[in-house]
């Protein structure tokens, strides 16, 4: 019982970061402190609890937040967000693993080229091609497209034609509030190929693919935060057990007593690799149906799906236990390990209010709006495919 309760305060946390994101009295906060004096009675996690996100977010007047509007479908399908909701809570009665997974989707998508549902495509310009996003490296293994097909199947029978692919996929289990996305055209292959962070990547390169996005150093640490929820696989951290660099030999950045923590988690004998390059996707909440581990416990059983969105994932990497090699990576630069240390100090509160706005950011990148994309009848086809 005491699991099922914080999967479900897991699933909580997201459907708070968009739901009710309006705020009645008109303010919005612009400046975050570590040193809030907000109380424990108001985090994410209270019951009951009116807590709004749009007192923590500010929306900038960038041009793509300005095209997004609040309860876009009001008129043309009113009932979208209570669609929604109902398929996605009988989803997830069926799949506790499936938030993490969602939230991994919308990152690989909003990434690439915004969020405009591309990586849900199985055809590229129209044609039947290999070279197609979800094929990429990075996205082989995303998980969840079934589960947006369903949200999708039944707003179709509501509203035909309506609600965007990249609307649902911005939802999935925690609908926004700010919608009017249109669906992609396109499939971008060789940029989720080459432009998607890497768990093997230095600080400076994670920096640079997220500022090339606009996202400051505080935002990307707080955006990585969500390796607190699901399971980071053992093919993601495979390379720093016994060949790391290509040189055959365990990550010596890696404490002795954590490599033996992780080699049997992994069952990864400490011998050479076959040398085979993996250029993976970055596991924002990632879970693998192999032996993995995670953030919130030291060895994971096949079961567990994580327990909690707080601050253990910032601990881990003072403690120098940093799971991916870009995760312990946040550590090797003076800001983002300042970052790390003043969220891990924190009773998580000042995490998980960054971590909304930044999701909120996120999703409101770099979108297609008005005559812009199409909005899809079957979100892994254009409108012209057959």
């Amino acid at each position: 019982m005491w699991g099922l309760m914080r999967r479900w305060g897991v699933l909580m946390l997201l459907i708070s970061i968009f739901l009710s994101l309006r705020n009645p009295k008109g303010e919005t906060e612009r400046v975050f402190s570590f040193t809030s004096s907000v109380s424990s009675s108001d985090s994410l996690f209270s019951s009951g609890s009116n807590y709004s996100p749009l007192h923590l977010v500010s929306l900038q007047d960038t041009q793509e937040e300005l095209q997004l509007e609040y309860d876009f479908y009001r008129e043309k399908c009113p009932q979208a967000e209570q669609i929604i909701r109902s398929t996605m809570k009988d989803i997830y009665s069926e799949n506790k693993d499936i938030s993490p997974a969602l939230l991994r989707m919308l990152f690989h998508d909003c990434f690439i080229e915004g969020c405009d549902a591309s990586v849900l495509l199985n055809v590229s310009n129209g044609d039947d091609d290999p070279t197609i996003e979800k094929n990429a490296i990075p996205n082989l293994t995303l998980k969840g497209f079934d589960k947006i097909d369903m949200i999708k199947s039944e707003l179709e029978k509501a509203c035909p034609g309506t609600v965007s692919c990249a609307d649902i996929l911005a939802g999935g289990p925690f609908y926004p509030l700010y919608t009017g996305r249109r669906d992609s055209t396109q499939s971008y292959y060789n940029e989720a190929m080459t432009e998607l962070p890497s768990p093997q990547d230095n600080i400076n390169r994670t920096l640079h693919l997220f500022a090339l996005r606009g996202f400051k150093e505080r935002e990307t640490v707080s955006l990585l935060g969500a390796h607190n929820i699901g399971k980071i696989g053992c093919d993601f951290i495979q390379n720093r057990l016994n060949n790391f660099s290509g040189t055959g030999q365990p990550d010596p950045s890696v404490a002795a007593d954590f490599l033996k923590e992780m080699m049997l988690n992994c069952m990864v004998s400490n011998s050479s690799s076959n040398g085979r390059s993996q250029t993976l996707a970055w596991p924002v909440g990632m879970e693998e149906p192999r032996a993995g581990m995670m953030y919130s416990q030291g060895l994971s059983s096949s079961m567990s799906s994580g327990t909690g969105f707080d601050t253990h994932y910032y601990e881990s990497l003072l403690k120098g236990r940093g799971l991916l090699f870009a995760d312990q990576q946040l550590m090797a630069n003076q800001k983002t390990a300042r970052l790390v240390n003043a969220y891990a100090s924190d009773d998580g509160t000042a995490f998980r209010r960054d971590f909304a706005r930044t999701m909120v950011k996120i999703s409101s990148y770099s979108v297609l709006t008005g005559s812009q994309g199409q909005v899809r009848l079957n979100c892994s086809k254009f409108l012209n495919s057959n």
